[in-house]
């Protein structure tokens, strides 16, 4: 019998939903709502009637019914101490991702709610897959300067772990035997290094390199100054950080191609921030290196932002000397998720338990 999957992928501002049958997708939308509407709600979990009400038209318009569906995979939440793989929502796990006590408000969250909500009347699994919490540090990379503050990973584990696995099976080996540098490029960046089948380590927005919407890494001194200077309120200075940081901050837009369009214009600012978040990115590659040692069989370069050929250009020559560089551009994040779910139905991959 064919595996037919809902799958749910939360954003802040829409609802990507597909149907898979087996490898093949049936149908898929992504549904924009609207911010204002949004805004009503005051904590992530009480947009779940709203969102179910989207998924209920979405499944009608495809002409599925609920019960011919085999699962339900949500995108995975924020919450600390997941591995990579797939994670079936149970009682405790949809506790901790509608709890901001125990994972942070994020829309991605509502991936698994919205699953479980769905499959449980059914009696079918539902499953979250590469949560961004996911990884496997080792006990020193989780260590700080501060012992108060545990490092953490938070990086695009979805499409990262799919496009080396991706490469993977176009190389003719196997994942779990190899060792990967895989940088996210998108409106947030981040580096993670992939050794024998496990995040061992990874760079974000907040511990590294600066990206189209975030800051990146700063001097601490000059940004406890800044915060206790009395001009910012918290909120303020979160947005400096996630949102309107980066080279959003420096140019006032974060759109890759409008600024490609600038430079060969011969806007010389927007060159030189463009160079600075290239070296940047760059270094973070550089640096997570050092993790394994330098023994790494390729450097593959994804998201949406890899489609530009100046910045892939760019990265790759200061990096092409640590390994060969694979350019996989995109974000397959609807693709990632169906293909986990299935290998979960069918036991290729163990279901972890929360």
């Amino acid at each position: 019998m064919p595996l037919k999957q809902l799958i749910i992928n939360p954003g802040s501002t829409s609802t990507k939903l597909a149907i898979y049958e087996d490898a093949k997708v049936l149908i898929q939308e992504s549904i924009t709502h609207d911010t204002e509407y949004l805004s009503r709600f005051e904590k992530i979990p009480d947009q779940i009637p709203f969102r179910m009400e989207a998924i209920r038209k979405f499944m009608e318009d495809a002409g599925v019914k609920e019960e011919e569906l085999s699962a339900v995979v949500g995108r995975g939440g924020l919450v600390p101490g997941l591995h990579t793989g797939g994670y079936e929502v149970t009682t405790s796990l949809y506790h901790a991702l509608e709890n901001d006590k125990i994972s942070s408000p994020h829309a991605s969250n509502l991936g698994g709610l919205l699953a479980r909500q769905i499959a449980e009347p059914l009696g079918i699994p539902a499953y979250i897959y590469d949560a961004v919490t996911s990884s496997e540090l080792s006990d020193v990379a989780e260590i700080t300067g501060i012992p108060a503050i545990t490092r953490q990973s938070m990086c695009h584990v979805l499409n990262s772990r799919a496009m080396a696995i991706r490469y993977s099976k176009e190389q003719g080996v196997n994942y779990e035997d190899q060792t990967y540098l895989v940088a996210h490029l998108g409106g947030g960046v981040s580096v993670s290094v992939h050794s024998h089948g496990k995040i061992v380590d990874s760079m974000g927005d907040d511990d590294g390199h600066f990206s189209p919407e975030r800051s990146g890494s700063v001097p601490l001194l000059e940004l406890v100054e800044i915060c206790y200077s009395g001009n910012y309120t918290r909120n303020d200075m979160k947005k400096r950080v996630r949102g309107r940081g980066g080279m959003f901050a420096h140019l006032g837009t974060s759109d890759c191609r409008e600024i490609e369009k600038r430079i060969a214009e011969g806007d010389t600012h927007a060159d030189l921030i463009f160079r600075a978040q290239v070296y940047q990115i760059s270094k973070a590659i550089g640096l997570l290196s050092v993790t394994v040692k330098g023994k790494i069989d390729a450097i593959i370069l994804t998201g949406g932002m890899a489609y530009s050929q100046a910045l892939t250009k760019q990265i790759t020559e200061y990096v092409d000397w640590i390994a060969p560089v694979k350019v996989m551009p995109g974000e397959n994040e609807m693709e990632a998720l169906a293909m986990g779910g299935m290998r979960l139905l069918k036991g290729e991959e163990k279901v972890n338990v929360y």
